[in-house]
């Protein structure tokens, strides 16, 4: 993955509304997140492949930062 895609994914993942990333089951968020990085790069469908498998292994994480924006 390239330093611009994931730059992306933070981006759109710190501009979401904290209540959208907590209230999505697992599948969902990862989908909705890939679709909304997809909207700003182009990516092929190995990028997307490992796209949705970095947002997987993240999701902890990216549930911990909405929950502390929510707060």
């Amino acid at each position: 993955m390239t330093p611009t895609i994931m730059r992306q994914l933070w981006s759109v993942v710190e501009t979401a509304q904290a209540k959208i990333l907590l209230q999505l089951d697992d599948a969902s968020l990862v989908q909705w997140l890939v679709k909304q990085t997809e909207t700003q790069i182009l990516l092929n469908s190995n990028e997307t492949d490992f796209l949705s498998q970095y947002i997987q292994s993240r999701l902890t994480l990216i549930r911990d930062i909405a929950y502390e924006r929510q707060c």
